[in-house]
């Protein structure tokens, strides 16, 4: 969850596509990346150097972020979107992850340790999401492909202002739809 408000319109997407997922069986866990001790990346490849795990030298909360992506099928990434891009704690854990998860950047090219696993995104923007998510959307693609990661959609819903209502029936509906859609291209 990249969004630094609980009670946010990004949170209030979430919880019925979790109530649906729970539904369907499975499970998940919820990382408040806002409310964790996360650092970004400094580039000292120290991960390459353990093709096995994690492997990198800043500890801080991101050893609990990868021992959970690495348990999990898949991942899906929660986040409103701030100048047509992910917030800044979500992009501290992608650039953590790429490094830590992929073992390309050092000596000899190592593997993907997530190989094979999903990710999907569920966006919330203040423009259309065609024109808002679509730059997020995009790099996510990229950065499935360059992770060998299967990449299974986004859900993004545009919220009109603060003084409008967020949350309606609709966009409940699309949020279970997704659960479904989802628990389905993963199978099981």
């Amino acid at each position: 969850m990249g969004s630094p408000r609980r009670r946010g319109n990004t949170n209030a997407l979430l919880e019925p596509f979790l109530e649906e997922w729970e539904g369907l069986g499975r499970q998940a866990e919820v990382f408040w990346l806002y409310e964790m001790d996360l650092r970004g990346c400094t580039a000292c490849r120290t991960c390459q150097r353990d093709w096995t795990g994690f492997g990198c030298a800043i500890h801080d909360g991101m050893q609990e972020v990868f021992d959970g992506v690495q348990a999990a099928e898949g991942l899906l990434l929660a986040c409103p979107i701030y100048c047509w891009y992910c917030t800044a704690p979500m992009k501290a854990a992608l650039d953590r992850l790429m490094y830590g998860m992929n073992k390309f950047y050092g000596e000899t090219r190592g593997p993907a340790l997530w190989a094979g696993k999903h990710m999907a995104l569920i966006t919330t923007c203040g423009y259309r999401p065609e024109r808002g998510a679509d730059l997020f959307e995009e790099g996510m693609r990229r950065y499935c492909k360059h992770s060998s990661l299967v990449y299974d959609g986004m859900l993004s819903e545009r919220d009109l202002g603060y003084q409008t209502t967020f949350l309606d029936p609709e966009k409940v509906q699309r949020a279970r739809a997704f659960a479904h859609t989802l628990a389905e291209r993963m199978g099981r």
